[in-house]
């Protein structure tokens, strides 16, 4: 975990860094948020920032935006300034600490900032083969594809790589391919000079750079532009890369993860991505089952999820039923493990009673309904409008996580944000963008 501190925090710098230290975090400290741009800029990274209330939150968040930086920011001041509070998190802030710092609160805002990126339980046997041949590989310097479908948690298993590799201690960076334009992807990787192209205000190092001596998770990988993987593959191939804007050379000492969602196989065939950069990164293949095939996972994740999204909303933990299992285990799980979350979730809001019982789960309530209807309640309508009512369905289903719903619909994630934006424009209300996505 690595903090970034902008401003003074009214002089709790000081305790606030030992707490988050204390608790595993790596700190730096910028006076401003010029300085604090230019840590973000130059390579270093951060997870999480931490800013004092007291500055211009405006004119980070227009910065932020404007060179496409995506890190989360929470705010800080005195405890008694309610208004300031309340315009932080209008700005765009995740969260607002009071001063001094609390311990406990500190370490609760950490674990929202990582939440889940290290969350792997598993047991069933499936599950655990792919596991053995994960940690058998984790120490070598091999690249490693590892596939599934959506929400199977590829990048958990990336992670999991990183943390029992000899790079553990270095920066482990992900960067998504599919939610990032191809013309913005390249600059995202590599780099870029100031003046390379308009909006260019100042050199940003890219992700390689700032994964250096340890792991780039390259996520949905099959995603990407033709003409960027020529790039990709020269860059792995000389292990140097070249920013933007610059003809000057940087050495690179990085492990690439790819991940997809897709049958590579069929991809390179197809013509959308290149047979010899597959070769590269596929030295080692971690296929990861869907949850359907993992029957005995579902009710240790159910529990888990049960637990945790009790505790995140300060409910009751509530054990669950046999028959709301039995219900849970018959289910397809066509978004797989991040679907069930999202299930979990909804029933935790919902179960009225001391158990979380079938009626609060309501899997496929939505389909049994249709199946029973038919199509009348489709005649009449038109294709676009049953489209639209099943893209934000699909979106509240998800709790917004667009990237989850695109899977769900069999659909590209810019072709979902394209319809998305039509809706708006129609004045349709759109549910809104899920925790660490962009609309």
């Amino acid at each position: 975990m690595r903090l970034l501190i902008i401003g003074s925090l009214q002089g709790q710098i000081g305790a606030a860094s030992r707490i988050v230290m204390q608790r595993g975090a790596k700190v730096m400290q910028a006076e401003t948020i010029e300085r604090g741009l230019e840590v973000l800029r130059g390579g270093q990274g951060a997870d999480l920032v931490m800013i004092d209330v007291r500055l211009d939150l405006d004119q980070l968040f227009a910065a932020l935006k404007a060179e496409r930086i995506h890190t989360p920011v929470v705010a800080a001041g005195i405890e008694t300034d309610s208004r300031a509070a309340v315009a932080a998190i209008k700005a765009g802030a995740k969260e607002y600490i009071p001063l001094p710092p609390d311990a406990e609160l500190i370490a609760a805002v950490l674990e929202a900032a990582v939440a889940d990126n290290d969350t792997l339980l598993f047991q069933d046997p499936a599950m655990e083969r792919v596991m053995q041949m994960a940690k058998r590989v984790a120490a070598s310097q091999a690249s490693v594809l590892v596939t599934g479908e959506s929400g199977t948690g590829k990048e958990l298993v990336a992670r999991f790589l990183h943390r029992n590799s000899g790079r553990k201690d270095k920066a482990f960076v992900a960067v998504n391919c599919a939610a990032i334009p191809g013309e913005l992807l390249e600059s995202e990787l590599f780099g870029h000079e100031r003046g390379a192209f308009t909006g260019a205000v100042a050199r940003r190092i890219g992700k390689f750079e700032e994964a250096s001596g340890g792991t780039l998770l390259l996520d949905e990988i099959s995603e990407m532009d033709l003409k960027l993987q020529a790039k990709l593959l020269r860059a792995i191939q000389e292990r140097e890369i070249v920013r933007i804007g610059s003809n000057t050379p940087v050495k690179i000492d990085v492990r690439i993860i790819g991940t997809s969602n897709r049958t590579m196989e069929e991809v390179v065939k197809s013509g959308q991505f290149r047979e010899d950069l597959y070769h590269r990164l596929n030295v080692v293949k971690l296929v990861l089952p869907p949850l359907r095939e993992r029957p005995r996972d579902i009710e240790l994740l159910s529990a888990h999820f049960a637990r945790t999204c009790a505790q995140d909303n300060g409910v009751t933990v509530r054990p669950i039923t046999a028959g709301a299992l039995a219900a849970l285990k018959t289910y397809p799980w066509p978004g797989n493990v991040r679907e069930l979350e999202n299930t979990i979730h909804r029933a935790v809001l919902l179960a009225t009673g001391d158990e979380i019982d079938a009626d609060a789960v309501a899997i496929g309530a939505p389909a049994t309904a249709a199946g029973a209807a038919g199509t009348g309640g489709l005649v009449g309508r038109t294709v676009a409008d049953v489209e639209r009512d099943l893209i934000i369905d699909t979106l509240k289903h998800t709790l917004g996580n667009r990237t989850h719903a695109a899977r769900i619909l069999g659909i590209s994630i810019r072709t979902l944000r394209n319809k998305l934006n039509v809706y708006v424009d129609q004045g349709v209300s759109v549910p809104a963008a899920g925790a660490g996505e962009t609309a």
